[in-house]
C-alpha cells in the first residue's frame, strides 16, 4: 500500500486522536497550523503537496478534501513538518517512524518518565515540539493533558506532582512573573529559543526542575538535553564553528523545494530549527557520512556542547566581526534594559551597522544608546558598541516562542543613531 500524505488541522484537544487515526491507517501526517491566515495555508500546501487534507472541529466531526497533485511518499515516512527557515519560503522536514521513536526513547529515558506519568501539552501541534509531547504521553501509557499554551494559571494548575511539561522560554518567564510555584512539575523541558540564565535561576528558585533542550525540526525536536546528547546522537564542530549532528533521530530529506520535488530547497534553517549543508557533495540534507550540519555554531569538549548563536549572527562592520549574541548578552547585564537582541542593519558606510532592540526594565526610564553603548565598550572592542537602537515594548515572537528575526530587521532600520 502506498503511503499518503495527510494535511492535518485539528484543535490541541482533538490533535492526539486524530494523529493516532492516521498512523493507524498506515499513512503519514503533515500536522497544519490551525490559527494563522488561509492564504498561508494554501501556501503550504502548494509546496508541500500532500494527498488531502483532513479538518477537526472542537466537536470531533471531520472533514476530508482531496488534493491534486500530490508528491509521492518513501514507505517509512511518518511525519512532515513544516518550516520556513530564515528565507521565510515553506519546506517540509521528512521524519520516519524510527527517527521519531529513537528520539522518544532517549527523551524519556533521559528524563526518567515512568508509566503513568502524565505529559501537559501546552505547544503548538504543527511544531515537532508539541508532536513529541504526544508521544511521550503515549510511551507513559496515557493521554496528555491538553491546556491553553498561553494561559498561564491552566498550565500552573496541572502540576500536582506528577506531571511532566514542556515550554518555551515565554512561557516559563510568564509563569515565572506570576510566582507559580514550579516543584508540582517533575520535568520542566525547556526549548525552542534560548534561556537567558536568570530566567533558569529564577525558575529554580521557584522549584523547577528545568531541563533545557537543543535541537531542531530536522532532528525531530531537542536532542541535546543540559548540554549533553542524548543517547544515540552524535556532536562535532566543523569549519567555521559549525555545530555538526549524527544518529538515529535525524531527517530523511526535505520536501517541496522551488521545482516542487523532493529534496533540500536551501541551506538556510530557523533559529533553533537548524538548516542544512552539502559538505561533501552527498543528496539530501545528511553528508556521505550521515552528519547533518547545522545553521548553529559552538564549542564542543567531547562531553558537554555550548550553543554560541547562529551563523549568520555576525554583523561584518566596517571590517570587524560583531557577535550579535555576545554584545546583547551584555546588553542584557544594564539594569535598565529587561531584554535584548542586537541585528544588523545595511549602511552606506559602514558596510552593516549593529542595531540594539531594547525592551527597557522601565518604559518610564528607558536607557540611552549613550549609555547603552558604553557598557558595551566595558568589556568588548569599541567596533561591538551598537550605533543605532529602537525600544519596544516586548520581542516579536513565533509559536514558539523564538524571535522572528524578519520583524526585528524592520524595527532596526527604524533605530535612532549614533555616527
Amino acid at each position: 500500500m502506498s503511503i499518503r500524505l495527510v494535511a492535518l488541522a485539528a484543535p490541541p484537544a482533538r490533535f492526539a486522536a486524530a494523529l493516532r487515526a492516521v498512523w493507524d491507517a498506515g499513512d503519514a501526517v503533515l500536522p497544519l497550523p490551525v490559527d494563522v491566515p488561509p492564504a498561508a495555508v494554501e501556501t503550504l500546501l502548494a509546496v508541500l503537496r500532500p494527498h488531502e487534507v483532513r479538518t477537526v472541529d472542537p466537536a470531533g466531526d471531520v472533514t476530508t478534501v482531496a488534493r491534486a497533485g500530490p508528491l509521492p511518499c518513501a514507505d517509512d515516512l511518518a511525519m512532515v513538518v513544516a518550516t520556513s527557515g530564515s528565507t521565510g519560503v515553506p519546506k517540509g522536514v521528512e521524519l520516519t517512524h524510527a527517527a521519531l521513536a529513537a528520539s522518544t526513547t532517549a527523551s524519556v529515558a533521559r528524563l526518567g518518565c515512568r508509566a503513568g506519568e502524565p505529559w501537559v501539552l501546552a505547544l503548538p501541534t504543527h511544531h515537532v515540539a508539541g508532536v513529541q509531547v504526544v508521544r511521550r504521553a503515549w510511551a507513559a501509557g496515557v493521554e496528555p493533558v491538553v491546556v491553553d499554551g498561553g494561559d498561564v494559571e491552566a498550565i500552573a494548575a496541572t502540576g500536582t506532582g506528577r506531571e511532566h511539561v514542556s515550554l518555551v522560554p515565554t512561557q516559563l518567564a510568564r509563569l515565572v512573573a506570576a510566582g507559580v510555584p514550579l516543584d508540582g512539575f517533575r520535568t520542566i523541558l525547556l526549548g525552542g529559543a534560548g534561556a537567558a540564565p536568570e530566567l533558569l535561576a529564577a525558575a529554580r528558585a521557584l522549584g523547577g526542575r528545568v531541563v533545557t533542550s537543543y535541537g531542531m525540526t530536522e532532528t525531530g525536536g531537542g536532542c541535546v538535553y543540559d548540554a549533553v546528547p542524548l543517547d544515540t546522537v552524535e556532536v562535532a564542530v566543523g569549519a567555521g564553528g559549525r555545530i555538526r549532528l549524527r544518529g538515529p533521530v535525524l531527517l530523511r530529506a526535505y520536501r517541496g523545494g522551488p521545482d516542487g520535488a523532493a529534496g533540500p530547497p536551501d541551506a538556510d534553517g530557523a533559529a533553533g530549527s537548524g538548516g542544512a549543508s552539502d559538505t561533501d557533495g552527498a543528496p539530501g540534507p545528511l553528508d556521505l557520512d550521515g552528519w547533518f550540519t547545522t545553521s548553529d555554531v559552538g564549542r564542543w569538549d567531547g562531553q558537554r556542547l555550548e550553543v554560541l548563536g547562529r551563523v549568520d549572527d555576525v554583523v561584518l562592520s566596517g571590517g570587524e566581526n560583531v557577535p550579535a549574541n555576545a554584545v546583547a548578552a551584555t546588553l542584557r547585564t544594564h539594569p535598565a534594559v529587561r531584554d535584548a537582541a542586537v541585528i544588523g542593519r545595511p549602511d552606506p558606510v559602514w558596510g552593516a551597522v549593529a542595531v540594539a532592540v531594547v525592551v527597557p526594565a522601565d518604559p518610564a526610564t528607558p536607557p540611552t544608546l549613550e549609555a547603552l553603548r558604553a557598557h558595551v565598550r566595558a568589556s568588548h572592542p569599541a567596533a561591538h558598541a551598537p550605533r543605532g537602537v529602537v525600544l519596544v515594548a516586548a520581542f516579536p515572537r513565533d509559536a514558539m516562542g523564538k524571535v522572528v528575526a524578519a520583524s526585528l530587521r524592520h524595527l532596526a532600520a527604524e533605530a535612532s543613531d549614533d555616527r
